[in-house]
């Protein structure tokens, strides 16, 4: 298992972190005034290789753990480690769900078409209309840094969840309906995230195939194994599992502190969690509005300010967003257009999110039993998507990943 998990990983240590070690030793070189004769070398990252890693280590795991068969068809486990709408982005699968299907009779079915395309044009409406659309402002204030107030700065690092939610959570969704169409059902991803009212319930509803496949594989083992340091070896096992997925998305002290952080916020949240249900039943807020609202909007504050590290290309350029955002007062900068329009996605996206979290079985639109109401309904989105969608945008956030 040692072997193969070594050969695994080798090719994704080496593209993705080959360069950063090498620019920092030549730029170490460059600051004690040596110069190195051999040039600066880097490479472009292969197309899906963080997501083929994790689901051939996975594989790998669950081989040898024997919580599955190995396979003994080379093709079956080729088609499970590269299958197309997953590689890209995920979701991170798992071969014990994916496999037996692959080996099923899969056939065309006029119900999983349909299931497919309702989920893929949801995804084309998040990704085109809300995450796109409000990319232009976000892109327009972070490379421009140094011509914006730390107002316009924290205004933007606000919006910038929301980005990254209508994109990731856009392509998972679009993966999920490719291969659905196809017959195959595949994980969640995104659970309603913004809804979360700390940040242990945040990481349970984002990127969820991810955060399983750590918890499972990095998180549960370091728990088991530090289970004599009691909360502190929790403690340990957080911030350890939360590093390695900040240097997953990059080998930079950006995403190092990313991970840091979120270690540092559910780690804290673990410490206090009994204080805090005690506290909750004391005033009995768990039904309380007021309290709901306060711990929603303080967990996306915490995750937003805390993907200021993942936006931005530099630590240096990390550190003068916050020190903007502190000291630096000034009118918002606002593209009316582009927020109009970026927001109006944006309520439609919530508005959803709303009726799935609190009221799954009515105001339904894409299920509705009237087919007018659901014709007309597939209608409006892609009219949107065609009105005020971006369709010449760039490519998905975490293909660079």
């Amino acid at each position: 298992m040692y072997i193969n998990l070594f050969l695994i990983f080798l090719p994704l240590f080496f593209f993705k972190y080959f360069t950063p070690i090498n620019d920092a030793i030549f730029n170490m070189l460059d600051a004690n005034g040596m110069r190195w004769p051999l040039p600066k070398i880097s490479f472009l990252l292969p197309v899906g290789i963080s997501y083929y890693t994790f689901m051939a280590v996975g594989y790998t795991i669950d081989v040898h753990n024997e919580e599955i068969e190995s396979e003994k068809n080379i093709g079956i486990v080729a088609l499970f480690i590269s299958f197309f709408p997953l590689i890209l982005s995920g979701p991170i699968e798992r071969a014990s769900n994916m496999i037996p299907q692959f080996k099923s009779d899969l056939k065309l079915n006029p119900l999983n078409i349909s299931t497919g395309l309702k989920l893929m044009l949801w995804g084309y409406f998040m990704k085109l209309v809300v995450a796109d659309r409000l990319g232009i402002y976000i892109d327009a204030v972070f490379s421009n840094l140094d011509n914006h107030n730390g107002n316009t700065i924290l205004f933007g690092t606000m919006l910038y969840p929301i980005q990254l939610y209508g994109d990731l959570g856009g392509y998972s969704l679009i993966a999920i309906g490719v291969s659905k169409i196809l017959g195959l059902d595949v994980m969640q991803n995104f659970n309603r995230p913004f809804f979360a009212t700390s940040m242990a319930e945040f990481w349970r509803r984002w990127h969820i195939s991810l955060i399983k496949w750590l918890t499972d594989y990095v998180y549960t083992p370091l728990a088991f194994n530090f289970r004599k340091y009691g909360m502190w070896g929790i403690v340990i096992a957080l911030m350890v599992t939360f590093i390695l997925s900040g240097i997953w998305h990059e080998g930079t002290l950006n995403f190092v502190v990313w991970g840091v952080l979120q270690g540092i916020f559910l780690s804290v949240e673990a410490l206090l969690n009994k204080r805090r249900s005690k506290f909750v039943s004391k005033f009995n807020l768990k039904s309380n509005i007021v309290y709901i609202l306060f711990s929603i909007a303080s967990t996306y504050f915490l995750f937003a300010t805390s993907e200021v590290f993942g936006k931005v290309a530099t630590f240096d350029q990390s550190l003068t967003v916050f020190d903007k955002i502190i000291n630096e007062r000034g009118g918002l900068y606002l593209d009316m257009t582009t927020l109009a329009y970026g927001f109006i996605g944006f309520i439609i996206l919530m508005m959803s999110d709303f009726r799935d979290e609190y009221f799954p079985k009515k105001l339904l639109f894409f299920e509705n039993k009237n087919i007018v109401v659901r014709f007309a309904s597939y209608i409006f989105i892609s009219l949107m998507i065609l009105w005020i969608g971006i369709l010449n945008g760039g490519q998905f956030i975490y293909f660079q990943f």
